[in-house]
């Protein structure tokens, strides 16, 4: 696995047609979590407080995922979908599929 050191160098590093939605999902994070500390950690990007992380995104080969708590998913359900984003079978994870299946 890739090892990376900032934001920066994961959205370089990702599929070419993924990176501006990865830097709008970046941006997105930094403003609502202005105090959160941008880290890689598991290989992916994150923002954290303390020892605890808030939310990770990554990329995929098709898509970008965003992973946050379930109770933050469930409590804005319409609004998900009204994004065009896709809520994991677990609850945990919002996908944006950027290629039709």
């Amino acid at each position: 696995m890739t090892e990376f050191l900032d934001h920066d160098a994961y959205i370089a590093a990702a599929p070419e047609a993924l990176r501006s939605q990865l830097a709008h999902v970046r941006g997105e994070l930094k403003r609502t979590l202005p105090d959160a500390e941008e880290v890689i950690q598991y290989g992916m990007p994150g923002f954290s407080s303390g020892n605890r992380i808030i939310a990770g995104y990554g990329a995929f080969s098709k898509q970008c995922g965003l992973y946050v708590t379930k109770g933050a998913i469930a409590g804005h359900r319409e609004k998900i979908a009204a994004a065009g984003l896709k809520a994991s079978k677990t609850g945990d994870v919002l996908t944006y599929e950027t290629y039709p299946q």
